[in-house]
């Protein structure tokens, strides 16, 4: 029986000690880059949360999240669509014609369908509808309110495994680093900024990670295949998300087309290249919004034309005579002219939208005054470039440096990828964003390359020096680590004095919560609540969705998704028409207004300015009267149009000079002058309203 006993007690203790062999077994070096990796993604998303502080009401301590800017409201509605009626409802509804939003851009409505990509909405109302059977309770607007800084972990971890593709994983810690603080990204995916760059950078890194594996060499033709259908799948929720799907587009379709310049075609790259963007776009083109007709723009006809020439570089390859190569190029080269005629004298060419064009070159957009109206579509300065970046500006070059120096396709991808996105983001400062991966990513290669010969000297044993030939010291290690100390003390510089863009950009209110102004956070210990109470009250009292309020279309999405009324226009920008019309109510006298008000059945105005209670003057110009000159210059383009529609006479009608905007239209938004109130209707003097 004892025997028994001693039996069953070493049968448990080898069970314990067979299941202690089944840990994993980690290096030193795993642990700290796990710790490390761990580290920079606690980081990533807690910085983004700063504007948590403006979110909780001091006098009762509940926190109350909402989303920031004005597109997000938009996506919350759709989000919320999707989770109260499905997820395909919004495209099957009125018949099949889909979602139709009448309490937008009244009284036509906006086409869901046709206007908003579903990428976003889509994943958030998925996730939520997760959270929520697993019993967390959550409410849909807070759930969006975190969801840019959740996407925004996962793109620094996607980062990481990009980065270490490059250089190991020292190049991968560093370039999640980068991009988890890098100014613009916190900008974009901070909380409550619910848009389509929260997915986009994501899906950006996720595609730019699954093609360069695709194409990697040494690797069979199964892993090929594995590799471009994620690589297309990833493109197609690209695609579906955020309109800047012409960018990742374009890079590979340029990068191919330089291997194929530079000789260096493979059939992996055929293979990759076609089974990415034929599944891709096959998907791409049954979201509403994109239809096939996205097959025919001008920014995606060169992905066919690129694969036209991978298709004849195959078939030259395997042709003996140089006459049949010849021919062949010719016969390939008329295909493609004689299909772009016909496309074009057909009319199924289309170009690329205005605000793409405007982005490729900067000289167009001067011809449209409300393009350049948004802040975000502004031309960047150079000086931006390192208000932006910093020191990591230098660490930048760097990367080029040695990439330059070792172009194999992985580089040759990160080179086109780096410049691109460099000219874009110097063509619209909201396009910083776009660049924010490219840069992390070479900024550390740049230190990866700066450091790795030091590191090494640091590592080696002390040796007695030797001279070299041409009376050539070798270097010291105390050389090296002064050098590795100097990087490190310049990274430091860019990330802790005076004070950083990177705290400035997390350290900010949500729009509203700061009453949409643009005021150093430490000048508001509270949320300024104006905005807040004036929605509230819009949807607690009886007005109703029904009724139709005008103000300018910057607070548009913020009436109808907070305050439940029906406006007039809102940041889709998509009835020029219209947006001049609400500009001419503006700027016109209450006479002129008044007639154009009556066209749209509108029972309200909506008026934001800025003016200091105590002082009088402005608070930046934040409100109307900061918009007044795009409302002039915008609705300035219809003066034809107004003239012959009897609203105005040839003598009322204003022009580009700014006395005479001021003279002729002293009622600017049915109240007061630009520096006093002309008609005595609010009896405010001129210097209560110096600026």
């Amino acid at each position: 029986m004892e025997t028994r006993n001693l039996s069953k007690k070493d049968r448990i203790i080898n069970a314990v000690k067979n299941f202690g062999k089944l840990r994993p077994k980690l290096s030193h070096t795993s642990i700290m880059t796990v710790a490390a990796l761990t580290l920079i993604l606690f980081i990533s998303f807690v910085i983004r949360l700063f504007p948590m502080r403006w979110e909780i009401d001091p006098t009762t301590g509940k926190t109350n999240l909402l989303l920031s800017e004005f597109d997000p409201y938009f996506q919350y509605r759709f989000t919320e669509k999707m989770v109260k009626d499905g997820f395909i409802s919004w495209a099957i509804e009125n018949e099949g014609k889909g979602w139709i939003d009448y309490q937008r851009w009244y009284p036509q409505g906006f086409y869901v369908a046709k206007g908003a990509f579903p990428g976003l909405p889509m994943t958030a109302a998925f996730l939520y509808k997760i959270v929520s059977m697993l019993g967390v309770g959550i409410d849909l607007m807070s759930f969006c309110a975190l969801f840019p800084a959740i996407m925004a972990t996962l793109a620094c971890l996607a980062m990481y495994f990009l980065g270490k593709d490059f250089g190991g994983k020292p190049v991968g810690l560093l370039a999640a680093l980068f991009l988890a603080l890098e100014p613009s990204y916190i900008q974009r995916t901070s909380l409550g900024f619910f848009d389509d760059e929260s997915i986009g950078i994501f899906a950006l890194i996720l595609f730019a990670f699954l093609f360069l594996k695709a194409i990697e060499e040494g690797k069979p033709a199964s892993s090929t295949i594995k590799y471009a259908l994620a690589t297309g799948a990833v493109l197609s929720y690209f695609c579906a998300g955020w309109g800047a799907a012409y960018y990742p587009i374009g890079v590979i379709t340029l990068f191919t087309l330089i291997l194929i310049i530079m000789r260096r075609y493979t059939r992996k790259l055929f293979l990759a290249y076609s089974l990415t963007f034929g599944l891709g776009l096959l998907i791409a083109i049954n979201v509403p919004k994109l239809s096939p007709n996205y097959l025919l723009t001008s920014a995606i006809l060169p992905v066919a034309a690129v694969f036209g020439m991978l298709c004849l570089v195959e078939v030259i390859t395997n042709m003996k005579t140089a006459k049949w190569k010849v021919i062949s190029v010719i016969i390939f080269l008329g295909l493609i002219l004689g299909g772009v005629i016909a496309l074009w004298y057909a009319g199924y060419m289309q170009g690329i939208a205005g605000k793409f064009l405007y982005v490729i070159n900067p000289l167009e957009r001067e011809t449209s005054p409300l393009y350049e109206s948004v802040a975000e579509h502004r031309v960047s300065a150079w000086g931006s470039i390192y208000y932006e970046f910093g020191f990591l500006i230098i660490f930048f070059i760097i990367g080029l440096f040695f990439i330059l120096g070792n172009l194999n396709n992985r580089n040759l991808f990160l080179l086109v990828f780096g410049l691109t996105s460099l000219y874009f983001a110097c063509s619209m400062v909201r396009l910083f964003v776009l660049t924010a991966p490219a840069f992390s990513l070479l900024a550390a290669v740049g230190i990866n390359g700066l450091l790795k010969p030091f590191v090494m000297l640091l590592k080696e044993p002390p040796k007695i020096s030797v001279r070299k030939k041409f009376g050539l010291e070798r270097v010291g290690r105390e050389f090296s680590g002064i050098a590795v100390f100097l990087i490190f003390l310049i990274l430091m510089v860019n990330l802790a004095f005076p004070m950083p863009r990177v705290y400035t950009q997390a350290y900010t209110p949500t729009t509203i919560s700061g009453g949409s102004l643009s005021v150093s956070p430490q000048y508001l210990s509270k949320p300024v609540d104006e905005w807040i109470n004036m929605l509230l009250y819009m949807r607690t009292t009886p007005l109703g969705a029904t009724t139709v309020v005008c103000s300018w279309w910057d607070y548009g999405y913020w009436m109808t998704v907070l305050g439940n009324v029906t406006t007039l226009a809102d940041n889709a920008t998509i009835n020029t028409t219209q947006i001049e019309n609400i500009g001419f109510i503006f700027m016109a006298n209450e006479t002129q207004a008044m007639r154009m008000l009556k066209l749209y059945n509108a029972s309200y105005i909506l008026v934001f300015t800025t003016i200091r209670a105590d002082t009088g003057g402005w608070i930046n110009a934040g409100g109307d009267e900061g918009k007044w000159v795009w409302m002039a210059a915008i609705s300035g383009k219809a003066r034809e149009r107004f003239i012959r529609d009897g609203f105005i006479t040839e003598r009322d009608m204003w022009n580009e000079k700014l006395d005479d905007v001021r003279a002729l239209f002293g009622n600017y938004t049915l109240g007061w002058h630009f520096l006093g109130d002309k008609n005595n209707n609010n009896k405010v003097d001129n210097e209560e309203l110096q600026p």
